[in-house]
């Protein structure tokens, strides 16, 4: 089983919830149209997990691959039908997180309508930077959120444009399936998403938290 790092502790996430479609500005560049009325949400497996480390191996036989820089919490607790009031309780810290996609294996997907987990949820396909506190990160809703690949800047936002917040997201997913404690979600990315190849140095940082850095392998 994949763990992450939650301050002093391991954690073992029975599950990675991601939230796609959470940036309008991703969307349009997606082209995608319109806001979505609830979030978009889609798993990948606990075998996904990567800790952020020097290097990061995804093969090159699994097509064209696109880094996305997301904030990410960690559930404290488990809850089921989480109401507003309390959701934050939930909530016990933040990182900053990649969420690899295999873009080719995905377009093929929803060209033909069918379910895109594989193209989400191969081995090294969520990357995760240690988890710090809630209570040492600012406000969740204004973290500067930013990503380079080769010292050059691509991805550069800020988290007051999501479209659903944290709180929004655990209270939407969790009156569908039970939440666990260890469980992990990713908040979804803005724009600027794009290919990685190999030997790219990948650099990820959002205000308050401890930053990603490290190179794709994509050798056989």
């Amino acid at each position: 089983m994949q763990i992450v790092k939650m301050g002093d502790r391991l954690a073992i996430p029975s599950k990675v919830i991601c939230v796609g479609k959470n940036y309008k500005s991703h969307i349009k560049e997606m082209g995608g149209q319109g806001t979505p009325s609830e979030p978009t949400i889609f798993l990948k497996p606990n075998s996904a997990i990567a800790n952020g480390s020097s290097s990061i191996s995804i093969p090159s036989y699994l097509g064209l691959l696109h880094y996305e820089v997301e904030l990410c919490l960690i559930v404290g607790r488990e809850g089921k039908n989480i109401e507003p009031s309390v959701a934050e309780a939930y909530i016990e810290g933040y990182s900053v997180g990649i969420d690899f996609t295999l873009r080719d294996v995905q377009s093929k997907a929803k060209e033909v309508g069918g379910p895109w987990t594989l193209s989400k949820g191969f081995d090294s396909a969520a990357v995760f930077g240690e988890f710090i506190p809630s209570s040492q990160v600012g406000d969740p809703l204004n973290l500067k959120i930013h990503l380079s690949v080769n010292g050059k800047v691509k991805q550069e936002c800020n988290t007051a444009n999501m479209l659903f917040s944290p709180s929004d997201i655990l209270c939407y997913v969790s009156g569908y399936m039970t939440i666990l404690s260890g469980d992990v979600i990713m908040c979804g990315t803005p724009r600027g998403v794009g290919p990685v190849s190999d030997g790219d140095e990948i650099f990820a940082q959002i205000d308050d938290l401890p930053y990603l850095k490290f190179e794709v392998e994509r050798k056989v």
